[in-house]
């Protein structure tokens, strides 16, 4: 009987902390603290690409977090989305403001939109599962049941190939996903519909996918009256008038206030987990 018992529960029950390998245990509370323990910070990483939103990182990217991140998103250790939803969750709101309750442009009460960033089809396929997109549910499930309305868009897709990114360094990893996203059918739609634009993933490291990801929402996001900055005079096509970016290969929207890097211009974003050094803009 005991050994019928010990089978079923470990078909219910992690066989091991995500974090540190402690037994029976989705995340154990040491690991847990430090996925959760401390309030997301701004995150900004040196060089920072052009065009890389305003990031939040709910903890840095070493030791029982990485290990975490590397479960979920390498051996399938599905049961983590949960305490990883709710980090990101947590990076999601210290972008929204004071309270992490703000919703639409204005105040419509639109929800927040998370849009993960996109795994390489490749990548998909190798894992069963798309790291990115699971953790955002989860985090949008936290955000709405603490009374932010939120839910996931998942309008972006590869337009392209890219080569792995592993092994690459910041340059050379802009440019392997320059122009690789776009938004897909009816999702210009989505997004006009929605509030608060957040991109999501589980983690950066130089910032590239969500600069990336960035300048394809910005190609189809509409302006809102106290919410997206003012194109300047002199645009041209869809309003938005283009500037090539030295040594990206691509063309991205100039806006007025703020400029590509600004909190001001309708895109933002949130990870679970950034390198260690991005923490280092609230220290100075």
């Amino acid at each position: 009987m005991r050994g019928w018992w010990q089978d079923l529960t470990d078909l219910v029950l992690p066989a091991e902390c995500g974090g540190c390998g402690r037994p029976r245990t989705v995340l154990c509370p040491k690991c847990r603290a430090a996925l959760t323990g401390d309030a997301p910070s701004r995150v900004r990483p040196d060089p920072e690409p052009p065009g890389l939103p305003v990031v939040h990182a709910a903890a840095p990217y070493e030791d029982q977090v990485r290990a975490a991140l590397l479960a979920h998103k390498e051996r399938g250790a599905l049961m983590l989305a949960g305490p990883l939803g709710a980090a990101l969750a947590g990076a999601v709101r210290a972008g929204l403001g004071p309270g992490g309750r703000a919703a639409g442009a204005a105040g419509s009460g639109a929800p927040v939109l998370l849009v993960p960033v996109p795994s390489a089809r490749w990548a998909v396929r190798a894992r069963g599962h798309d790291p990115a997109r699971r953790i955002a549910l989860a985090a949008a499930a936290g955000l709405r049941r603490s009374g932010t309305s939120a839910r996931v868009a998942s309008v972006l897709r590869q337009r392209r190939a890219v080569a792995d990114q592993s092994g690459l360094d910041s340059r050379q990893r802009l440019d392997n996903l320059a122009g690789a996203l776009e938004v897909g059918p009816g999702g210009a739609r989505m997004l006009a519909g929605g509030g608060r634009v957040v991109l999501v993933d589980d983690l950066m490291t130089t910032g590239a996918s969500l600069a990336e990801a960035a300048r394809a929402l910005r190609a189809v996001l509409p302006e809102k009256d106290g919410f997206y900055g003012r194109v300047t005079p002199g645009t041209t096509g869809d309003g938005v008038r283009q500037a090539p970016m030295t040594g990206v290969g691509r063309a991205e929207a100039v806006r007025e206030k703020g400029g590509a890097n600004s909190a001001d211009d309708g895109v933002g974003a949130a990870v679970v987990a950034a390198s260690p050094a991005s923490f280092e803009i609230n220290r100075n």
